[in-house]
């Protein structure tokens, strides 16, 4: 592929491209002042750095959604799906025989990727959802009521936004409560890997050493999901697990590799991302006490903030794919082979599709944000996602007469998927 990739013109700046392969740099200001000088003097060039096969960088919505809408020509599969050093490829390749540790929607492309996808979109549509909403609710109450109980300062993330989710994407998954810890570790240990605060090895890591790292991690999610699935095939339940548990695809249970990829997807992205943007929300209003006023006055805004929070802090930093033949995009000429990074928080702050791109608004109208993907690879989890954070502010602003910020806010160190690890606040009661 280095070959193919044309130099020159389409070079980035080889610091830019250093930051983009940067997890540190995720963590503050630094990515998104990239992303900005990438949209305005070269929205689609190529980085080159040391340790990674060259890649496209493509940061304009536009760009972002034409690649998202043409499946056939940029696959998911064919390369690493997530921004892996080479070292870490070539290991992956040795462990799997593939690019990719895992093979869960993402990592699918048709006629594998509507197959597997039709086996539970039913249960992520609203008509399903509806059923769920109450005990949504009765668990929104309850994590209010414990944040409340810290007496005006908690730290917002530990507190609140890591459990809620989590909580509710487990009980509709069917993992039990007490084993929720466990879940919550190794999704910190597979997302946050490169923060030195969630990986099980803390000091510098290889390539080699990660993709270990990673491996043992899916080793661990795969013995739990066995013992789930051998449960709800013997005793099947109203849940998601039972689902996946007795899928089929072409009259045979899904291969045991794609079972525990599919309950990871569900069990990791179902909640790791929604505590993110739960959490930028709250970041955004204590910042904003002229914007946490006119929401909390007026709770049709509520719909508004969430949609606007997921725009802002875009938990998925971006998605890889690989171009399946020449082809041309934004006058540049792609081969067949060229691996392209979608940079969805760059196109999130897109000077073209957003008024004010910087500031957090609430009423934002229309807010086209492609924090959930586009196309095919839609997330699946976006309504849930969305109810979850609906009723949780439903429930917890009108409590509220005041908050602020009571301390430095730390994001995590990813590449891939990032968002506040802390977030210390201080609130006054109605």
């Amino acid at each position: 592929m280095a070959s193919r990739l044309a130099s020159d013109d389409v070079d980035i700046p080889a610091d830019i491209a250093a930051t983009l392969v940067n997890p540190a740099a995720y963590a503050d200001h630094r990515i998104h002042d990239s992303y900005r000088w990438l949209r305005a003097n070269n929205p689609l060039g190529t980085a080159r750095t040391e340790k990674f096969d060259p890649f496209w960088v493509v940061t304009k919505h536009a760009h972002i959604q034409a690649i998202s809408r043409q499946n056939e020509l940029f696959h998911n599969a064919d390369l690493s799906t997530i921004l892996t050093a080479r070292a870490g490829i070539e290991r992956i390749r040795e462990i799997t025989g593939g690019p990719n540790l895992v093979r869960s929607l993402v990592q699918m492309d048709a006629p594998d990727h509507p197959k597997y996808r039709a086996l539970t979109q039913g249960w992520f549509m609203p008509a399903n959802l509806g059923k769920f909403e109450a005990r949504v609710r009765d668990i929104a109450r309850h994590t209010v009521a414990r944040m409340i109980e810290k007496g005006g300062q908690c730290d917002f993330v530990a507190d609140v936004a890591l459990g809620y989710p989590l909580h509710v994407i487990m009980e509709i998954l069917g993992v039990p409560e007490q084993d929720e810890p466990r879940m919550l570790k190794l999704t910190q240990e597979l997302f946050g890997a490169q923060d030195p605060d969630t990986a099980r090895i803390r000091e510098a890591l290889s390539p080699e050493q990660f993709s270990v790292m990673m491996q043992a991690v899916v080793n661990d999610f795969g013995a739990y999901f066995r013992a789930i699935t051998e449960d709800r095939r013997r005793s099947p339940r109203d849940d998601l697990a039972t689902v996946i548990a007795n899928a089929r695809i072409g009259g045979e249970y899904m291969p045991d590799h794609d079972a525990t990829s599919y309950y990871m997807i569900v069990a990791t992205a179902g909640h790791d991302t929604t505590s993110s943007s739960t959490a930028g929300a709250i970041w955004a209003l204590a910042e904003d006490p002229e914007q946490f006023a006119r929401v909390r006055a007026d709770p049709e805004l509520i719909p508004g903030l969430v949609d606007e929070a997921i725009r802002w802090m875009t938990p998925v930093k971006h998605f890889m794919r690989s171009a399946t033949a020449d082809t041309e995009l934004g006058g540049r000429k792609i081969a067949k082979g060229d691996w392209l990074m979608l940079c969805y928080a760059s196109g999130n702050r897109d000077e073209d599709v957003f008024e004010e791109p910087f500031k957090f608004r609430c009423d934002r109208k229309p807010n086209r944000h492609i924090a959930f993907g586009y196309g095919a690879h839609l997330c699946l989890g976006q309504y849930l996602a969305k109810l979850e954070m609906r009723i949780l502010f439903e429930e917890l602003l009108p409590r509220l007469k005041s908050i602020a910020l009571d301390g430095e806010v730390k994001m995590t160190q990813a590449t891939f998927v990032n968002g506040p690890k802390k977030l210390p606040i201080r609130f006054e009661l109605n």
